[in-house]
């Protein structure tokens, strides 16, 4: 751990050279300006509960939290890039004295909740303490150059899940499932992006004030927080998806066929529909018509497929299959408790014995790296008696080896182009697996996201070019920092081994 030295001095302490890289100290302005937020650029950390209108009847908000404006915030951004604008457009041969307008800043954003933050002092009871972070990660900046269609890309984002190119905005301690709490704090920020999204941003940028748009595109949430924030049904519910309507058992059906239809906007016309039930239907022809929308959706996200929980879910079913391999589950009908038990302790055993894969409590994005490869179903295939089932999970492996890539890459079309064209013929061939050879397990029932990682892969990097970039891990890698600056090494202690 750290000795007694602070690493972060309090802000007054702070030189100028460093109060420099922190939000609130460049000079910008919008035009036209920003409604409902304050024209001055000079303001630095705020409270989260700030914007707040608090009634006599409203019962504050008994949570700390602080962030940036979030205008002020993306001018920190943006002059932390100075140096790569002003190279980009060197290298694209643009003459900077006539490029003053038309630039085009895509943002990404990211929102996760974090469990267990309390101070760790070693005794005394754990006090469940929640916190939720929001950050933005700016993704790519462009200009249009006059008589010409296309923008011209002159800055983008190497590492876009690094934390170090993924700019907190927000951070409070709240429970992601208190809605009112977080819908209360992350109000004022929803309402100044929406302000920024119809105006244009000027400040100085080499020497000279340049106009800059934005996009804003929130692809970093995993589906508890989208179902949350988009106004649906928890995960468990019949509506499978977070990009299309199917129902579970309509997509343990069709595995493969699907296109992406959920909006922002198309979920806020159910919410109206689901509250005024203008058909007067029963609750059941209700919902089914508003497909699990029940809640007024609060902020737009992008639907997209989170790489990292995909990952993690994927890797969760493989291990349920592998057990159920080893207990021969598809020729026998309700095995008891005590053999599942037993089936999995074998499991863990060898997954031990042989990787050097210690048993975890709740499956993590190292173990399920470690389990997704072709080594692991090998040693998983030593305690499978039949010759045909060792040669279908080798198949099925083989298959999820060829499509993981595609889903994890910052730029597939260049990193893996090959497994980017087999995509939908992998992922058919690997659908029919399951609904043949492995019907036992996918009767009626899908896991949301290996519907996700069969239907709508390449639709999804059709339209992002990549789900990998525009994926969490920026803000999870964050989390760590968080919990370092706390001085606080949650979910490092040694106690969960079985």
């Amino acid at each position: 751990g750290t000795s007694g030295r602070q690493i972060f001095q309090p802000l007054h302490t702070l030189r100028n050279a460093e109060k420099e890289l922190l939000p609130g100290f460049h000079q910008f302005e919008w035009q036209p300006a920003l409604k409902n937020v304050s024209s001055s650029w000079d303001v630095g950390i705020i409270d989260g509960l700030s914007g707040w209108t608090t009634f006599v009847e409203d019962v504050p908000a008994d949570t700390i939290s602080r962030r940036f404006r979030y205008d002020v915030a993306l001018v920190s951004a943006l002059k932390d890039l100075e140096e790569d604008i002003m190279e980009g457009l060197r290298e694209r041969g643009l003459d900077d004295s006539v490029c003053t307008s038309g630039f085009t800043v895509v943002v990404k954003e990211s929102c996760d909740g974090m469990g267990d933050v309390s101070e760790k002092h070693g005794n005394g009871p754990a006090v469940p303490e929640k916190a939720v972070r929001f950050s933005f990660t700016v993704m790519s900046i462009s200009i249009r150059v006059e008589g010409e269609d296309d923008g011209i890309t002159i800055f983008q984002e190497p590492k876009p899940n690094s934390e170090l190119s993924c700019r907190p905005l927000c951070l409070m301690f709240v429970d992601e499932s208190d809605h009112e709490t977080l819908t209360a704090i992350l109000g004022p920020v929803v309402a100044e992006r929406k302000a920024m999204m119809e105006s244009r941003l000027i400040i100085s940028v080499g020497g000279l004030l340049r106009s800059f748009r934005f996009f804003f595109r929130g692809t970093g949430y995993d589906e508890k927080m989208v179902r949350e924030m988009e106004g649906l049904e928890a995960s468990g519910s019949t509506y499978v998806c977070t990009l299309c309507d199917s129902t579970r058992a309509e997509a343990s059906q069709n595995m493969v066929l699907h296109s992406i239809t959920r909006s922002h906007d198309e979920n806020l016309e159910r919410y109206e529909i689901w509250r005024k039930n203008p058909f007067s239907e029963t609750a059941d022809e209700l919902r089914d018509r508003v497909k699990g929308v029940s809640a007024k959706p609060f902020m737009e996200t992008l639907p997209s497929l989170d790489a990292l929980h995909c990952d993690i879910g994927n890797a969760t079913e493989f291990y349920k299959i592998f057990q159920d391999e080893i207990g021969e589950v598809y020729q026998r009908s309700n095995p008891s408790r005590e053999e599942r038990r037993r089936w999995r302790s074998t499991l863990d055993k060898q997954l031990r014995n042989k990787l050097k894969l210690k048993p975890v409590m709740r499956m993590n994005g190292n173990y399920a790296r470690r389990l997704m490869t072709l080594e692991a179903v090998e040693v998983v295939c030593e305690l499978v008696p039949s010759e045909e089932r060792r040669e279908a999970l080798k198949k099925l492996m083989e298959l999820y080896v060829q499509m993981k890539p595609v889903w994890r890459s910052t730029c597939p079309s260049r990193d893996c182009p090959d497994q980017l064209c087999r995509y939908s013929y992998n992922s058919q061939q690997f659908a029919d697996l399951l609904s043949t050879t492995f019907k036992y397990r996918y009767d009626g029932k899908i896991t949301n996201y290996l519907h996700k990682t069969l239907a709508h892969v390449p639709e999804i990097i059709e339209r992002d070019g990549s789900i990998g970039a525009w994926a969490s891990e920026g803000n999870e890698s964050g989390n760590k920092l968080f919990r370092r600056f706390r001085k606080m090494n949650a979910r490092q202690s040694k106690t969960f081994e079985l």
